[in-house]
């Protein structure tokens, strides 16, 4: 194991050899860490309904699944991408083992059936992800019971177990969110994978009530009966019923791990203005607010998640949803919390009524107009597919450009605001085979956590310091490939907890004498 991670160390090193040097912090800028890195949410949604993004189909064998899944995250890696959010949860299903909720038919061919030679996915996930230091949020749909593409319903489907909880809309079966009963069986299966699983986040998508379908109607109206009294409008119970759920996860997830981020990522327009002064000068057809009765920005403003990911699935030239201009509404709306942009990589070279997608200029313009507003933390691109398939140079242009440079997630204070202690006693060594060095581990922090990871950073009277590596699980030896000859260096060693608060640096200088640069092929 020792020797594993010391190679991953390595190779962590010569994958960042052609970073640019990182910028020197600005005063007030607080997207960037202490050593000048910037800080920034790089993060790309997973989709495993209907096989969208992973596994590429079902009745894949486990070991075609878990190959899959590393290839996918060694090209986010590539990106610069340095969280996924995986869809573990699809339709009351699970793409994992811990679970009362069956197997998911996307997973295994039928719904209840486990993989088969057994494994569990999401741990098998979690570890790919940390080992290659990104983050993992497990995504989950929380309005569906069944999807209508659904081949099979297991006797184990919370449906056929409780019809009473169920109404059916549009060819899908969903959860009555008016039964107090329903909320506390969604809080219950979320708070099932904080306890059981290593994960960094948990995040919901925007199916909350189901958008309005025309012809359509809600069947709560005995729900309604027994417990909206109180309220003048079955608008204003649905969201309130909405609200109870929220508020309820999020004291659930804080109770059991603190560490754990709740985000959400609602349809991206939360008003329109001619519908509430304080909405967005938008005309979006349905709006998160009145159609899916889901108050996002109230969630924002009592603290109630920790990010919030707008889904701006709209192009700069849209012509009633620009995403400038509903970008800049919710820069309005973050109330201390994180802002995400949610970015329609599926849109790109996409021919459509909304043309500007096939401009191969409309994703960078997206890109720089998110880097001119440093409140905006970060982006989450829809879907892994998409980016991966490259339209238009859409993902070269992070890789080269926008990711070039590395970056962690961006700390979250009101979580946790204690750096690690210092890591100690760096070491160095010239030797043939690259610029040796070895520190002894941080001492726990005071509010008692450890250090989750380490970065190595390199500076010289000619280059500003730059990330070198990032060393996980515990690797306090790193191993740099890259130094010139005849060249003195200065190395820094920080330690980083889990929600990414940096230590203050130990620092070593070194001649160079022996070591010969890696040749670039």
């Amino acid at each position: 194991m020792k020797k594993h991670l010391a190679w991953l160390c390595l190779l962590l090193f010569l994958g960042l050899e052609g970073c640019k040097t990182a910028q020197k912090p600005r005063a007030g800028f607080r997207d960037f860490g202490p050593m000048g890195l910037r800080r920034e949410m790089r993060a790309v949604w997973i989709a495993t309904v209907d096989n969208i993004d992973w596994p590429s189909r079902k009745n894949l064998s486990p070991e075609d699944q878990r190959e899959e899944f590393i290839r996918i995250l060694d090209t986010h890696k590539r990106t610069g991408i340095n969280a996924v959010f995986v869809q573990v949860r699809a339709a009351a299903d699970a793409f994992y083992a811990k679970s009362e909720e069956p197997w998911s038919e996307w997973l295994t061919g039928k719904q209840g059936r486990a993989p088969e030679p057994f494994y569990d996915p999401m741990e098998f996930m979690i570890e790919e992800c940390h080992r290659r230091g990104m983050e993992f949020h497990a995504w989950l749909n929380l309005n569906r019971v069944s999807h209508r593409v659904s081949k099979s319903i297991s006797n184990e489907n919370i449906g056929r177990q409780h019809p009473e909880w169920v109404f059916e809309y549009d060819g899908y079966k969903l959860f009555n969110f008016g039964l107090p009963e329903v909320r506390e069986y969604i809080t219950g299966i979320t708070t099932n994978i904080v306890k059981n699983y290593d994960v960094d986040g948990i995040h919901f998508d925007d199916y909350f009530y189901p958008y309005t379908v025309t012809g359509q109607t809600l069947k709560d109206e005995e729900a309604f009966r027994q417990y909206g009294g109180r309220f003048r409008s079955k608008d204003d119970w649905r969201r309130d019923n909405i609200d109870k759920l929220i508020k309820q996860i999020s004291d659930a997830i804080i109770a059991e791990k603190p560490y754990v981020k709740f985000g959400v990522s609602p349809f991206g327009v939360w008003r329109n203005r001619k519908d509430d002064p304080t909405g967005s000068a938008t005309e979006g057809g349905q709006t998160s607010y009145d159609n899916l009765y889901a108050d996002t920005k109230k969630w924002m403003k009592a603290g109630w998640i920790d990010y919030i990911v707008p889904q701006i699935y709209f192009s700069t030239k849209h012509d009633k949803v620009p995403f400038k201009i509903l970008t800049s509404w919710w820069l309005k709306h973050t109330y201390g919390r994180h802002l995400y942009i949610g970015q329609g990589a599926y849109k790109v070279g996409v021919q459509e009524k909304d043309r500007a997608w096939t401009n191969a200029s409309e994703f960078s313009n997206q890109m720089r107009f998110i880097r001119l507003n440093p409140e905006i933390t970060g982006s989450v691109f829809f879907s892994s597919k998409s980016l991966i398939n490259n339209k238009l140079g859409h993902a070269d242009s992070l890789r080269t450009n926008f990711y070039k440079e590395p970056a962690f997630p961006p700390t979250m204070p009101w979580k946790d605001r204690v750096a690690p202690q210092t890591p100690s006693n760096l070491q160095i060594s010239d030797t043939r085979n690259g610029v040796e060095l070895r520190w002894n581990a941080s001492e726990p922090a005071r509010d008692g956590d450890k250090a989750h990871y380490y970065a190595v950073y390199r500076y010289s009277d000619s280059e500003k310091p730059r990330l070198l590596a990032a060393c996980y699980e515990g690797q306090t030896r790193a191993l740099d490939r890259t130094a010139l000859r005849n060249r003195r260096y200065t190395y820094a060693i920080t330690a980083l907890d889990r929600l990414h608060n940096e230590s203050e640096a130990v620092l070593a200088s070194i001649m160079v004498r022996s070591t010969v640069r890696v040749s670039k092929k």
